[in-house]
């Protein structure tokens, strides 16, 4: 069983707000002077990932992300999580996609790589969180998408998800090869890599493919959609100070206050 588990390298999410900052030309997040990482939805489906193979025989997951030399910390990442093997697919003028040309390149390049049983990837990143590569790539590969996905089990030639619903849970089963997308849960926390695979994660290749690897329809790995403006909204505020020496006297002036500003 062939395991592809989908990865994207994204601006750390636990950055102060007063260090965001939007690249006016880009009018993408400014990552110069911030980390990045794995984005945390991604990391559950490699945990997941990781752990139907240890219960597979011959299963082998490759860890897939689409993404410039940078993104290659993240390849290490998988690895050291076991990944059998990392795939990096990359071209220059891929920098400004949409969620459709992404899914186009990577279930053409899922493809490339022989096809697999079973496609996992965050449930939407944490960036955009648009949530709508793991659809895109099951209607490119053309097999079910499941969404939502906290646990999987396999079951003969079917797989069975638990999937978060109003109020609880839902089981569905579905036929191999499938896509699901992964959200954070108990049963998917991401594991601690050993300092052993961490060190040999080092040394191990990443292969890299381009466009002209894979076989693509020009319209569809274009952007359909582009961003013309991105911004901060202005967060500054005025705090007033109200004088006052009893509660009394203090809410008279507050609702006066209120009263001119016509809120009240």
């Amino acid at each position: 069983m062939h395991i592809v588990v989908c990865l994207k390298h994204v601006l750390d999410p636990e950055i102060t707000p007063r260090n965001f900052e939007i690249n006016p030309v880009t009018n993408r997040p400014d990552a110069s002077d911030s980390d990045m990482e794995l984005d945390s939805f991604a990391e559950n489906a490699l945990e997941l990932a990781i752990q139907l193979r240890d219960k597979t025989p011959g299963a082998t997951v490759t860890a897939l992300c689409l993404g410039n030399e940078d993104s290659e910390e993240i390849l290490r990442r998988a690895l050291a999580f076991t990944a059998n093997a990392a795939v990096r697919v990359w071209e220059e003028e891929w920098e400004d996609l949409d969620g459709q040309a992404v899914g186009h390149i990577l279930a053409r390049t899922i493809e490339k790589l022989g096809g697999a049983e079973l496609v996992l990837t965050g449930y939407q990143a944490s960036d955009i969180e648009e949530g709508l590569v793991g659809p895109i790539m099951a209607e490119e590969l053309e097999i079910p998408c499941v969404t939502l996905v906290s646990e999987l089990e396999l079951d003969g030639d079917r797989v069975k998800a638990s999937c978060e619903a109003e109020g609880g849970y839902t089981v569905v089963s579905v036929p191999s090869p499938a896509v699901f997308t992964i959200i954070s849960a108990e049963a998917n926390v991401p594991r601690l890599p050993k300092v052993k695979d961490i060190r040999l994660a080092r040394s191990k290749p990443i292969t890299v493919l381009e466009s002209e690897d894979l076989d693509l329809d020009s319209e569809r790995s274009q952007p359909g959609a582009r961003l013309v403006k991105a911004y901060v909204l202005n967060t500054e505020v005025n705090c007033e100070l109200l004088p006052g020496n009893d509660g009394d006297e203090l809410a008279g002036r507050l609702a006066d206050k209120l009263v001119a500003l016509k809120i009240l």
